[in-house]
């Protein structure tokens, strides 16, 4: 759920767009393979940030990966977080469904864009699960990254250790390169509602049998915010076929950590399901 920026790559260039979406502003990023011209007739990839992620905190990923598969990319950052729209009061329990049944569609339908690749990572890869669900017809395939799918004990303890590196060590001059002045209400936001009492009982699973497209599913052996058991789950939830891979010697950010072997996967995963 945590990437400060400690990936190898150079930063995202150039700078996000802002975008008005009802009456807030969306930092957005839009890359087009040059063989793809001014527009896509096909899918394309959209990466979905983790808990206290941003455009900027994917590195060059979404460039890789667009230029792996040919296939145009958007990025954005969530409300509340990087260049968006300030988060005004607490996130709400069910901030993943919201982001993927309400926000996630406007922002699609609002830049003409049909059908998408989702490639999200923590809290990005619990949202994408939930947008294959939800819009069947628009997802040809959902690439996942350390997804949450239940709450874990484990994953709890992660984010204490967050909240005291937040408040004690060098966490937030670090999230302050990306996120600014959001720096201490995303933060906020996103810690006290994964401890919160009201979000005990989170779960994705009635979502998972919805999803009949191909998923790649991805996890660290080392994650430190979640165990095997949410690959588990997801692989034997979703209806449609799944590939799962557990990477050796990678906590969190597979594509960060384990970036050599991990982006090839994604591109591979990714011309299978959208050439058919």
């Amino acid at each position: 759920m945590e990437n400060t920026g400690q990936l190898p790559g150079r930063p995202a260039e150039p700078k996000p767009e802002v975008l008005a979406l009802g009456p807030h502003r969306l930092a957005i990023r839009q890359l087009r393979n040059q063989a793809a011209g001014a527009a896509s007739v096909g899918p394309i990839l959209l990466f979905l940030h983790e808990g206290l992620g941003s455009i900027g905190q994917w590195r060059d990923v979404p460039d890789a990966l667009a230029e792996a598969t040919g296939l145009p990319a958007l990025v954005y950052d969530r409300i509340g977080h990087g260049a968006s729209s300030r988060l005004e009061g607490k996130r709400p329990p069910d901030f993943m469904q919201r982001e993927a049944w309400e926000t996630l569609p406007l922002l699609l339908d609002r830049l003409g864009i049909s059908q998408v690749v989702p490639i999200g990572h923590s809290d990005g890869g619990t949202i994408a699960l939930f947008f294959a669900a939800a819009f069947p017809e628009r997802v040809p395939g959902v690439v996942t990254e350390a997804a949450h799918v239940f709450v874990e004990e484990e994953t709890l303890t992660g984010i204490r250790k967050a909240v005291e590196a937040f408040e004690t060590g060098d966490l937030k001059p670090r999230l302050q390169r990306y996120h600014g002045e959001n720096t201490e209400t995303m933060f906020r936001g996103w810690a006290d509602v994964w401890l919160s009492a009201g979000f005990r009982g989170f779960s994705a699973l009635a979502s998972l049998p919805k999803i009949a497209c191909p998923a790649l599913v991805l996890q660290g052996v080392e994650d430190e915010y979640g165990t095997k058991a949410q690959v588990e789950a997801i692989r034997s939830g979703i209806a449609g076929p799944v590939e799962a891979h557990l990477i050796a010697n990678c906590g969190h950010a597979p594509h960060a950590q384990a970036r050599a072997s991990v982006l090839p996967l994604i591109a591979d995963f990714v011309r299978r399901v959208v050439d058919g």
